[in-house]
Formats: structure tokens, C-alpha cells, sequence
């Protein structure tokens, strides 16, 4: 009776090896496809009148820095919960992270190749949140500002978190000054 226990083990096993194996030697494939229609997608998506928008600044910056990181500047003055805080700079994340998929794919692998770097920072107001937005863009670093739908801690409409993402240095002479939060 224990050898059938230790067969029948060693042949699920070995099936689930297997279709691991050929899962795995598909996915190649897949990333092929998927490139293709990626690309596609980006001659699409955010079109105006069948033009696609033109890459963003630092993607040229990206064959050149290496170091990339994203700060996630959170309104202090706002007073959310932490659970609060953390979906919002997930939607944050996620909102610059759609933003350049397309537009800046060389940025978004450098920051990917240092690890994803985030760090979170305080802010005590809106004003001065929209003034640090104001700042990046004129060093044509992408942000992405999160407004909150208001149904849970806050008022509607409020900007809650700004994400930042570009090369080290740039993204320092923005929000350099902030604290941690």
C-alpha cells in the first residue's frame, strides 16, 4: 500500500514539473506577443486624431543615468490613515507607472533594473504639492497627482499623493528638501 502512496506522488510530481516546464518554455513566446501588441498599443492609446504622443524627455535621459527612483510625496496636512496612505500611493504608483508604460519604456526598465526604488516623503499642503508638480514639469519629469473619490476619510476631490519618477539627481532637486514621512 505505501509503494502505490509514493508512486502515485512521484507521477503528480513529475506532471506538475512537466507542465512547469513547458509553461515555462511558452512564456518566451507570450513576452513576443505581447511586445507586439504593446507596441501596437501605443500607437493607439491617447491618440488625438490618429497621432501618437511623442516619448517623454527622460527617456532619452535613461541611456545615459542610471540611478532612477520614484517618490511618492503624501499631504500631511490631510491627517488619512495609514491604510489610507497605502492605497493611495498605490494608486499613485500605478497612475505614473500607466502613464510612461508606453511614452518612456527605457525609464520605466532602468528604474526596474535599481530595484524599483520608492521613498515617501511628507508635504504639508496642496499648494505646496501643486508647486513641487509645477517644479518637475519644468525639468520634464513625469508626475502623477492621485485625486480622491471621497468616500471614505476625506473630502472629494482631494490630491492626496503626488508620485515622481526619473533619474536620482532630478528627482532629489525636486523633492530633496521633504521629509520622510
Amino acid at each position: 500500500m505505501m509503494d502505490v502512496t509514493w508512486l502515485s506522488a512521484i507521477l503528480v510530481g513529475a506532471g506538475c514539473l512537466a507542465l512547469g516546464f513547458l509553461i515555462g518554455e511558452r512564456k518566451p513566446g507570450l513576452k513576443f506577443l505581447l511586445s507586439k501588441k504593446v507596441k501596437h498599443a501605443a500607437l493607439v492609446d491617447g491618440t488625438k486624431k490618429g497621432r501618437a504622443k511623442p516619448p517623454l524627455e527622460i527617456e532619452k535621459l535613461a541611456e545615459i543615468i542610471e540611478d532612477f527612483k520614484m517618490v511618492l510625496v503624501v499631504r500631511n496636512d490631510l491627517k488619512m490613515g495609514k491604510g489610507k496612505i497605502a492605497a493611495q500611493c498605490s494608486h499613485a504608483t500605478l497612475g505614473l507607472y500607466k502613464k510612461i508604460l508606453h511614452r518612456a519604456p527605457k525609464a520605466l526598465s532602468r528604474w526596474e533594473m535599481c530595484g524599483q526604488v520608492k521613498v515617501v516623503v511628507k508635504i504639508e499642503s496642496e499648494d505646496d504639492m501643486l508647486e513641487l508638480q509645477t517644479r518637475a514639469k519644468s525639468l520634464a519629469i513625469p508626475t502623477h497627482i492621485v485625486i480622491d473619490a471621497g468616500r471614505t476619510q476625506i473630502a472629494p476631490n482631494s490630491r492626496t499623493v503626488m508620485a515622481v519618477l526619473g533619474p536620482a539627481d532630478m528627482v532629489d532637486d525636486v523633492t530633496g528638501g521633504l521629509k520622510l514621512l
